[in-house]
């Protein structure tokens, strides 16, 4: 494993947090206490191996811009800015949700997570969408090579608003291939 690799393992990381959360959540709601117990403490390790993945990465390579411009860059800015001031809150809070249940305060501990789940869920999930907004998606003015999908046909299909299906050598990408199982002739 490289530092290249370190974004994708630090999307799967929150991706899996995200999950053991919601799984988490259901075993509480249906009174599994045991099972919730080690599903939220596999969601902490998930979220504190994130972390140090994190830490680690942006030691190594710093911040990382975005490449995409417009409306598609000012989506990326207002989700990343709410992504990371909730993530500054949610390290705390998690702490504290997950300190107070090891000690037994469960009504203080439901209190807290009462705040702390929805928060803690949600900084998860747009870490994912961070992630592929950053790293997999390919934007216009991305100098970055686009990835190769295969495909049966000679043609293409990209979003730019509306479908349109080109042929490889007139194409020119305007916004991200999201629907590469688009990338065939129709019928």
């Amino acid at each position: 494993m490289t530092v290249r690799d370190l974004p994708t393992l630090n999307a799967c990381l929150n991706a899996t947090s995200a999950v053991l959360l919601v799984v988490g959540w259901t075993f509480i709601r249906r009174r599994r206490i045991d099972a919730h117990r080690r599903t939220m403490t596999a969601a902490f390790l998930c979220s504190t191996l994130f972390l140090v993945s994190y830490l680690a990465y942006h030691a190594q390579v710093g911040s990382v811009r975005f490449p995409g411009t417009g409306g598609a860059r000012t989506l990326y800015l207002g989700i990343l800015l709410t992504h990371t001031i909730l993530a500054a809150a949610v390290a705390p809070l998690a702490i504290a949700t997950f300190v107070l249940a090891r000690r037994g305060r469960f009504e203080r501990h439901r209190k807290l997570a009462r705040f702390t789940l929805p928060i803690w869920l949600y900084v998860s999930v747009t870490g994912v969408v961070v992630y592929v907004m950053l790293y997999r998606m390919r934007w216009s003015s991305d100098p970055r090579p686009r990835p190769h999908f295969a495909t049966s046909s000679p043609t293409r299909a990209s979003v730019t608003g509306l479908l349109t299906i080109q042929e490889p050598k007139k194409m020119r990408i305007r916004g991200p291939d999201i629907f590469p199982i688009l990338n065939t002739r129709p019928a």
